[in-house]
């Protein structure tokens, strides 16, 4: 049987041994996975296969060799896309040995699309210093118009966006005019392309809103909206700015200097117009309470209307009740005056005596009540005080003076006596006790 291989082997010691085939694999395989450690490798994928176990197997290759490939479940989970035939990918990976074949293999610990690494440290310096110059600021960002008048596209007039953007302004809003500003939205010279559209819109000034938009792709499909030119045509454009570029797991410059950013061109299309339905819910909303609002308001100035009513009389109806009034007073004047002529004449000198007393007590009363009046009067007016020897204290400016702690030394004082005025210079004072 054959011996336990050591874990080293000089050239020596092989020479010496036969080996089996799987100890030789073995022996591969170490040697193989000591030498080489973990690095990436760049290729064209070819014959790519997906195990039932959720394993991927296929080939990378480029135009002089191949060399096949695993990605374990485990890994490959973590990836967001599938390669397809012809993709041309980087992997990191490991080299070993598929013992029981002799396959020598990579076993690949990520993947992703070639050009990837470059392009996402473009991205990322380029995002660094346009938010550094509050670009993406949220101070700056726009609102959008509630009910704009018209709106304008920035897209390729061949794109599926553009017809499920219009779709659904046709749907949400039909009476809102669209105005599209052709530009191709990829290849070669497309970034400036579609900056020139910007601006020309931004120009024009036609539109109340702009949407810049594009359908799904790959990151290279999509870097257009990434360059920077882009991306300052949408920040220095005149007009909001809806981005609808890509996916809504797409992310590009453009929505971050955009004013809104919408997952989909159908959500930017949504974003720019109020629903057509919810708007005529509303109205007739309002209409309802408008027209209670009226109802109520008719129906209290009808009651108030039916209560004025019982209260106006017609001139006839005045002149009538004024009539009966004045012939119930002339009635009145009658009766009296034939009560008195029907008494004797003691009783009316009676009256006479009686009336002529009462106007003198009256009198007296009243003449009692003014005399007192006069005293109270007298008795408060400062002028008969000040007769009694009183002086009123002035300062210069014409306050009065209550208290020693308004006077200075060497202040002058206006007295007003009983008769006349004086002036006074004061050489001291004494504390209030």
């Amino acid at each position: 049987m054959p011996t336990q291989m050591p874990h080293v082997l000089t050239a020596q010691a092989l020479t010496a041994q036969v080996l089996t085939v799987s100890e030789l694999n073995r022996l591969a395989r170490e040697v193989l996975e000591r030498s080489i450690p973990l690095f990436w490798v760049s290729g064209e994928v070819s014959n790519f296969t997906r195990a039932a176990s959720g394993h991927w197997y296929f080939s990378l290759k480029d135009q002089g060799a191949q060399v096949r490939c695993v990605m374990f479940r485990g890994r490959n989970s973590y990836l967001d896309w599938q390669p397809r035939e012809g993709d041309k990918v980087e992997a990191r990976a490991l080299v070993t040995l598929y013992e029981a074949r002799g396959d020598f293999q990579l076993t690949v610990e990520s993947l992703q699309r070639a050009g990837l690494g470059a392009l996402f440290e473009a991205f990322e310096r380029l995002r660094m210093k346009l938010q550094a110059e509050g670009l993406f600021d949220a101070g700056r960002k726009r609102a959008l118009p509630a009910l704009p008048r018209q709106i304008g596209i920035v897209t390729s007039p061949d794109a599926a966006a553009l017809r499920d953007v219009l779709t659904t302004l046709k749907r949400r809003m039909p009476g809102i005019p669209v105005v599209i500003y052709p530009t191709p939205v990829q290849g070669k010279g497309a970034a400036e392309r579609i900056a020139a559209a910007i601006q020309r819109a931004s120009e024009r000034a036609e539109c109340d809103v702009l949407i810049v938009c594009r359908g799904g792709g790959s990151i290279e499909d999509l870097w257009q909206f990434n360059e920077e030119i882009v991306a300052r045509a949408i920040a220095s454009c005149s007009m909001p700015v809806i981005s609808g570029v890509g996916h809504e797991t797409d992310t590009t410059m453009a929505d971050f200097v955009a004013d809104q950013r919408a997952p989909t061109p159908t959500a930017a299309a949504e974003l720019a117009t109020p629903d057509r339905l919810s708007l005529l819910q509303r109205l007739s909303q309002q209409q309802t309470q408008l027209h209670r609002r009226l109802q109520q308001r008719l129906q209290n100035h009808a009651q108030q209307l039916d209560f004025l009513a019982r209260r106006l009389l017609s001139p006839s109806q005045q002149l009538a009740g004024r009539s009966a009034a004045l012939n119930q007073l002339q009635w009145r004047l009658q009766s009296a005056s034939l009560q008195l002529a029907s008494k004797p004449a003691v009783t009316l000198k009676q009256l006479h005596w009686r009336l002529q007393t009462a106007a003198q007590q009256r009198l007296q009363y009243r003449q009692q009540q003014l005399v007192r009046l006069s005293q109270s009067l007298s008795h408060l007016n400062p002028q008969a005080v000040l007769s009694r020897g009183y002086a009123l204290v002035h300062l210069d400016d014409g306050t009065l003076v209550r208290s020693s702690q308004q006077l200075e030394t060497g202040s002058t004082v206006r007295l007003v006596l009983g008769e006349g005025e004086a002036t006074a210079v004061v050489d001291g004072k004494s504390p209030t006790t």
